[in-house]
């Protein structure tokens, strides 16, 4: 297991009910420790992707492996796969519901069977990585967005996965706050993807970058080469702010 890579995506193909190929062969490697952006327009199937990464959608053909483990309909398995890929909505409040910040970061592994002084270690561990520790006691609605989304980040790093995946995680933020969450993400000892329009936002964090488009990976490199390539962009429905500019390497 330790040489498997964290995610490794083989020929998925995925059609909804209604007969829309959302996906459409697609094949993905991200090694240990890799930051990696998942860009694409509105309609690409970068949510249907990420849904087979934890199994919640499946039933096509490919397969989707993380940490050496293989996706499949097993419920131990699928628990487990759950538990390495840990994924972060755009909506803070879809992940956090209990009356405090502790017992939100503590719900995923109190699940798993942990009690007593190893979980309080857990959550002030996860606390602790988003710095968020002395707002354990806080009631999450009363925190300002910004700080709901790391304490998300935080209830996903307390069951240590081994690929973070985050949706938008810039969205909505202002920009002090976008600030905080990038020197955080920077500093996390695990694997990332992160799907995301925010252009610059994964020039900063992703060395690497992916397209996917009509359920096709279409473009896979370096970020800056990517982003920097103007036609590529527009052919894809990308758009970097208006004024930023990105130089060739």
């Amino acid at each position: 297991m330790s040489d498997a890579p964290s995610l490794d995506v083989r020929d998925v193909t995925y059609a909804y009910p209604d007969g829309h190929r959302a996906l459409d062969g697609v094949t993905l490697t991200v090694a240990r420790g890799e930051r990696v952006a998942l860009l694409g327009p509105n309609g690409a199937g970068k949510t249907t992707l990420v849904l087979h990464l934890n199994g919640i959608l499946g039933g096509g053909t490919g397969t989707v492996t993380v940490a050496g483990l293989t996706v499949s309909r097993d419920r131990a398995t699928l628990t487990e796969i759950r538990r390495r890929v840990g994924v972060v909505f755009q909506d803070p409040d879809d992940q956090l519901f209990l009356p405090t910040v502790a017992e939100d970061v503590a719900f995923g592994p109190a699940n798993l069977g942990l009690r007593g002084a190893e979980l309080d270690a857990r959550v002030d561990e996860a606390l602790d990585a988003v710095g968020m520790r002395e707002h354990r006691d806080r009631i999450p609605h009363h925190l300002s967005f910004g700080q709901r989304r790391r304490v998300a980040v935080a209830t996903v790093l307390a069951m240590r996965p081994e690929i973070l995946v985050l949706d938008e995680p810039s969205s909505n933020l202002d920009p002090a706050s976008r600030r905080e969450l990038a020197d955080i993400l920077r500093g996390l000892p695990v694997t990332v993807l992160m799907v995301t329009h925010d252009l610059p936002y994964a020039l900063e964090l992703c060395d690497r970058a992916v397209i996917l488009d009509a359920g096709r990976i279409t473009a896979d490199g370096p970020t800056r080469t990517l982003l920097a390539d103007p036609e590529l962009l527009a052919a894809h429905r990308l758009e970097l702010p208006y004024g930023f500019s990105v130089p060739a390497i």
